[in-house]
């Protein structure tokens, strides 16, 4: 009996010719597979496969917001099947299959281990009409304790006693009990982004019924069918990444076995853990290589084939396009969930450019700590710029497809060529720029190309100023002309300057006048980060494979992968007597400069003293605290970082009013200020606004006038202070034309968490004519900041000021304002401005 495909207009025709399957259904036009039979004995199978498929598309696609998640984080549907049996099913997106397979397999009342037990997969170059019920790929996942039974008395197919080895065994012989628990996954011609997740034997059971494996088997007590066959992904990642920094095996054997001994014995899959498996991981890594091909092309398009789960994006060269690809594993996708959202991703551009072919485009986040945490490695050529919306696009959708409420806070940008639209299309967020690789510089060279001692000092203190006052929109190119003119007798450093830093000036300058400025911890972090990759990457012997792309691929994704990873690895002490140089030692400077007491500062002049915290008799000898390049005698800060001592004694200066505060804080008051500066038209959000204002003006006040008196009314506090702790003070600098920095919460920031220590504290009537060079808006400015992360969200993300109408709410705050200025004006005599007084260091 010979099937036919018509095009048919109109259902009538399609069950006079009989249908048997409906393959398309497209508005009024029906694609079907006919079969000349009877047309009455097919015309109820007909209407009710169109009721199946109908309602099975119309089903919800459900993407819950976890890293993983089970058949109980499912709403699952009830739908006929075949033979009137009815299907458990649901939509899940294609993408996340295997989080449901890793969360299903990490069940608390029956843990266990999923395998591909079958698989069809339709070739892509299969030419096929678009069906409704066509199949570009079938998945079977089958409980790795089933569905043979090697207990006694079990049953066991016939095919594989006599079958060959298999080069990947779907679960260990001898762990199978006949368990039925099973889903199938399809994903359709007509919605190849979907997969429907058909899960008909949900229970851990064998045929009888009765519970084969797990806490519910009275039979597994005391053997390994207590637990899931194998050990978990992150105790395997642990090992993998211990094993490639060089610890031996039989070193992680001890210290696990110690482990498992001190709790009791094993309580699950983990504490089952053999010599023989640790060794087999160890050989695999040994054996594993990079050049695959002597054509670092064709090496590097195997590498990618064969490492699939780490790329997120790869592209060959072509005619119009360079060669991209974008490395990011499943951990670094996770950190980029957890401390991204509502965060700071943070940009390393250039790592690189003078030693690799293909240089290396870091993405970070900050954990808890604020250390950097690499989440993504972009590689491209030298010579290729403005690559950054073929791979940007590209790791956003990623991890939204992960986590669909993921939204990022801000995003640092480190290079003022930086493609900031893009950046700003794709994350949907406000922009900074982070400073530190033109003061790494220029600080690293400083102490090379300048042996003149006491001019290294005022060379410094200049650099530091020019900077100051180009972020406070004094200057341009001009403050670098006088700069060249007065230190003439630096010649070997002017040298350098002239030649590498003057035609890249005027993006420099037109970028740090009008994009939010990031904070001195940040740059600490991504100073440390930087560090830290150099010792991890470029340790070769053979310099040589610094040309080749495969070798900067792999040891990315392995070697320097796995010491990142050990960075958060809790456990990581008891393996310190194997700790090298690339292991990171603690905590970054900024971090180990606020461990510092103050009592260890003493600040005389344009000099600050720090006691070293090693050996109490020494001290370091910082010279201009405060500046943006304060230079140090420590090992550290000769290599042009910025030390410990030297964020400890701008700390001191700060709170002892000797410095002004941070070029960060400024330009985030100044974006505040520029709120009033242009009303909305809309008359309701500016009496929204005012009242936000108002409102949270009262209850400041309120707390504050309980808790110590007026005369704190005036400090830079921010309102989540009297509510809250602040977690960090990259918060301060995410604001970009009035956005609120509540939108980037728990980022490393600069002086403003030190600000609430006290770093700030300098006199009243300094700190309250502050907010009045603004105007009439300063005031109102001031008391705008931030209200509740709610309240913000609704006043600052119009990115638009208050409107000047007279209105009830508008009137209230001018007497508001009026009692500030009165209060100002008194105590002004006393206390000039801090713009007047407070010098640029």
């Amino acid at each position: 009996m010979r099937k036919r495909a018509y095009h048919i207009d109109h259902l009538d025709e399609a069950l006079e010719l009989g249908v048997g399957v409906i393959l398309n259904v497209k508005a009024t036009r029906l694609t079907v597979s006919v079969n000349k039979v009877d047309p009455s004995n097919n015309i109820d199978e007909l209407m009710g496969e169109m009721a199946r498929w109908d309602e099975i598309l119309t089903l919800p696609v459900q993407n819950p917001p976890t890293l993983e998640f089970s058949a109980a984080d499912i709403m699952w549907s009830r739908v006929e099947g075949w033979r009137d049996s009815m299907d458990r099913l649901a939509l899940i997106p294609f993408s996340r299959v295997n989080d449901f397979v890793r969360g299903e397999s990490n069940s608390k009342e029956c843990p266990t281990r999923f395998h591909v037990e079958a698989r069809r997969r339709r070739p892509p170059t299969m030419n096929c009409k678009p069906k409704v019920d066509g199949i570009l790929e079938y998945i079977l996942y089958w409980c790795s304790f089933g569905p043979d039974d090697y207990r006694k008395g079990g049953s066991v197919r016939p095919s594989r006693n006599c079958s060959t080895k298999r080069k990947t065994p779907a679960g260990r012989p001898h762990t199978k009990r006949g368990c039925i628990c099973h889903f199938i996954v399809k994903r359709l011609i007509a919605e190849p982004s979907v997969a429907l997740v058909i899960y008909n034997h949900n229970k851990h059971i064998d045929k009888k019924g009765n519970p084969c494996h797990g806490p519910m088997d009275t039979m597994a007590v005391g053997t390994k069918a207590m637990f899931a066959p194998y050990i978990s992904d992150e105790l395997r990642l642990q090992i993998m990444s211990l094993l490639c920094v060089g610890i031996p095996v039989e070193t992680i054997m001890q210290r696990h076995t110690e482990m498992v001994k001190k709790q009791g014995g094993p309580s699950n899959r983990d504490d089952l853990l053999t010599h023989r498996y640790v060794r087999r991981l160890e050989r695999k890594i040994r054996r594993s290589v990079y050049e695959l091909d002597d054509d670092d092309a064709v090496s590097i398009n195997i590498w990618v084939e064969n490492h699939q789960e780490y790329i997120f994006l790869y592209e060959d060269f072509s005619d119009t396009e360079t060669f991209i690809v974008g490395i990011q594993t499943d951990w670094q996708l996770q950190q980029m969930i957890q401390y991204g959202n509502r965060s700071l991703l943070a940009s390393d551009s250039r790592f690189g450019t003078n030693k690799l072919k293909y240089p290396v485009h870091s993405l970070l986040v900050f954990d808890q700590q604020k250390n950097a945490i690499p989440v993504a490695w972009t590689i491209t050529p030298n010579f290729a710029h403005g690559e950054t919306y073929r791979w940007m696009g590209a790791l956003y959708d990623r991890v939204r497809t992960k986590d669909p409420t993921w939204q990022l806070g801000g995003f640092i940008i480190d290079d003022p060529l930086a493609d900031v639209r893009t950046i700003k299309e794709v994350f949907q967020c406000p922009v900074l720029i982070s400073s530190w690789r033109i003061r790494h510089a220029w600080h690293k060279n400083l102490m090379k190309k300048c042996p003149d001692i006491e001019k290294r000092p005022m060379v410094a203190k200049r650099l530091g100023e020019l900077i100051c006052n180009i972020c406070r929109g004094n200057g341009g190119m001009e403050l670098f002309e006088a700069f060249l003119e007065d230190f003439v007798d630096c010649s070997s450093f002017l040298d350098y300057f002239r030649a590498l830093w003057f035609p890249r000036l005027g993006a420099w300058i037109t970028m740090l006048k009008t994009t939010p400025l990031a904070t001195v911890e940040v740059a600490s972090a991504i100073e440390s980060y930087h560090h830290l990759l150099k010792l991890r990457l470029l340790n070769e012997a053979n310099e040589r494979v610094y040309h080749r792309a495969d070798w900067l691929v792999h040891k990315l994704g392995t070697k320097v992968h796995s010491y990142y990873w050990l960075d958060e690895y809790s456990g990581k002490d008891s393996f310190s007597r194997y700790w090298r140089s690339e292991w990171k030692s603690g905590l970054n400077p900024w971090q180990q400069g606020l461990q510092i007491p103050d009592s260890d500062v003493v600040v005389e002049g344009n000099c600050a003293r720090v006691v070293c915290q090693k050996n109490k008799e020494r001290s370091h000898v910082i010279v201009n605290p405060g500046s943006d390049i304060a230079l140090c005698d420590c090992s550290w800060s000769i290599k042009g970082n910025i030390c410990k001592h030297a964020i400890k004694s701008t700390k001191v200066s700060r709170q002892r009013g000797l410095a002004p505060p941070s070029l960060a804080l400024f330009r985030y008051y100044q974006a505040l200020a520029n709120v009033v500066h242009c009303p909305p038209s809309d008359t309701l959000i500016n009496d929204h606004a005012v009242s936000v204002a108002v409102f949270v003006r009262a209850q400041l006040y309120s707390l504050l006038d309980a808790t110590g008196g007026n005369s704190s009314r005036s400090t830079f506090e921010d309102p989540h202070s009297v509510t809250e702790p602040r977690e960090s003070d990259v918060q301060e600098a995410s604001i970009e034309n009035g956005v609120c920095a509540s939108q980037s919460q728990a980022e490393s920031g600069d002086e403003a968490s030190a600000e609430q220590n006290g770093d700030l504290d300098l006199p009243v009537s300094k700190k309250r004519k502050i907010r009045e060079q603004s105007d009439e808006g300063g005031p109102m400015a001031m008391h705008t900041t931030q209200p509740s992360e709610t309240e913000s969200s609704q006043a600052t993300d119009l990115q638009e000021p208050l409107d000047r109408q007279e209105s009830p709410a508008r009137k209230k705050l001018k007497l508001l304002e009026a009692s500030d200025k009165e209060k100002a004006n008194a105590m002004q005599e006393n206390h000039p401005s801090e713009t007047e007084s407070s010098p640029c260091n």
